[in-house]
């Protein structure tokens, strides 16, 4: 058992015991922090200084021997272990080996609860930008794939059964839509994370005359927190996040999913490069969307670490307690997590996927996708759209049972239907005319589609 005081430890008569140590430190993970803290800790030693709480001479040299601490940790020469405890415990500890008894001064006016509220804003303001930087990437593949697929068809589908055929560019950009949401929120939580709880203390604030409007100022914060228990306590900003990321999984879990559909020989509707596949150990045909699969997988674990969050925070008193030490792996890895998965499916969006036009041509004639635009036919020529639609459900019903589609219809044959049918209700339903007549804002008509993906280009750049 090791007998080497804490900082906080000249209460306690003997050490933590080796495993409760253990236990106890987060050195591990929060080592990700150190550069935020380092950034706080020197914002909050210009501070000091600034206000007369230190001389300037003293604020000086903590910041520059905290740059030091920086670059040797960037050098791999500065590694701490677990006997630091913690990251801000490690880096004050270093500090004071740099510079003497000045570094014990760094700590004036500050708690480690505020401290590390602080080091996870920066760090995850930080990590939002990059990610809406990883979103643009997303969507500049989505948009290059759209515009060399807008006269492209592949069948629509509700229920997971043959709907109406749509453009594929058309069906791509749903997904630029989504990405474009996941964008536009995390730009809203920045602005919830991009407020300085510094200065906040423990949880009731400091006696010392400090500035917390210049630390803000000196860290880029847009605002200072307005109540120090809140300050210190606050991980809504960690819950909006992670509810982020989890729709930003959704999204890519969804397009994985198709990608895995459209794979398969039943589908047959692209081809996987062998930059983004793997083969089987035994089945030698075999080309596996691992990609995809490891995206829809991936899913759930951002999903659970909202789910720990929330249940996290549910039951906690104000304001801090040592259960909030655990909010940091979850950020860190569904960080690392969403990235990578964006990263992944840029590549195979990119690179890694050729739709099979021959075979979208040929699916998009194979069923009975074009009956509302039966419907359509006859209710532009005056047949109110609800008896169109009973009339066309018998004329499905009737080429079913006689193992044929639409397109295989005689003129007689429509006209034994109703005489409303002319010659030209074979064009009207080929796959090329039913897309490109839904002309309506927002819909896949060839025209609509070009115009989504100017207004697409338009916002990316």
């Amino acid at each position: 058992m090791t007998n080497t005081p804490q900082p906080w430890s000249q209460r306690f008569e003997t050490a933590l015991h080796p495993a409760i140590a253990r236990f106890n430190a987060s050195i591990s993970f929060d080592i990700a922090l150190i550069e935020y803290d380092i950034t706080g800790s020197q914002a909050h030693a210009k501070m000091l200084g600034q206000v007369g709480i230190i001389s300037e001479s003293e604020a000086e040299a903590i910041v520059t021997g905290l740059e030091q601490i920086r670059q040797a940790y960037r050098s791999g020469e500065f590694i701490p272990g677990v006997e630091a405890e913690d990251v801000h415990f490690a880096v004050e500890k270093r500090l004071t080996e740099l510079i003497g008894d000045t570094g014990k001064k760094l700590h004036t006016a500050r708690s480690r609860n505020d401290q590390v509220a602080t080091d996870v804003r920066l760090y995850l303001r930080e990590q939002i930008n990059l990610i809406k930087s990883d979103l643009r990437n997303w969507q500049a593949a989505i948009v290059t794939q759209a515009e060399q697929n807008i006269d492209t068809l592949i069948p629509g589908y509700t229920h997971l059964q043959r709907a109406q055929p749509v453009s594929l560019a058309h069906h791509l950009l749903a997904y630029f839509e989504m990405a474009q949401r996941d964008y536009q929120r995390l730009g809203e939580i920045y602005n919830r994370v991009n407020v300085c709880p510094l200065g906040s203390g423990a949880l009731a604030g400091t006696p010392h005359p400090i500035n917390r409007a210049l630390s803000a100022e000196y860290l880029n914060f847009g605002a200072v927190g307005n109540n120090s228990l809140d300050g210190v306590s606050d991980r809504d900003f960690a819950v909006e996040f992670l509810n982020a990321a989890s729709l930003i999984m959704v999204h890519l879990s969804r397009f994985s999913e198709e990608i895995i559909l459209w794979s398969s020989q039943e589908f047959s509707f692209i081809g996987l490069s062998d930059r983004i596949s793997t083969g089987s150990s035994i089945m030698p045909q075999k080309k596996n969307p691992d990609v995809p699969e490891l995206v829809r997988g991936k899913t759930g674990r951002v999903f659970g670490h909202l789910q720990g969050m929330l249940t996290l925070l549910k039951g906690l008193p104000l304001a801090y307690n040592k259960d909030m030490q655990e909010d940091k792996e979850a950020i860190f890895d569904t960080v690392t997590t969403v990235r990578v998965c964006l990263e992944a499916m840029t590549i195979l969006l990119t690179e890694g996927i050729t739709f099979k036009k021959d075979r979208l041509a040929q699916a998009v004639t194979e069923d009975f996708s074009n009956a509302t635009d039966v419907a359509d036919y006859l209710a532009t020529k005056g047949v109110p759209f609800r008896e169109a639609y009973n009339l066309v459900g018998k004329l499905v019903k009737t080429c079913t049972s006689e193992g044929i589609l639409l397109k295989d219809l005689s003129l007689a044959q429509w006209q034994e239907f109703h005489p409303k049918f002319e010659s030209d209700i074979v064009e009207a339903i080929a796959p090329t005319q039913v897309v490109n007549v839904r002309n309506s804002y927002g819909g896949t008509g060839f025209e609509q589609v070009k115009l989504q993906v100017a207004t697409a280009k338009t916002v990316i750049s």
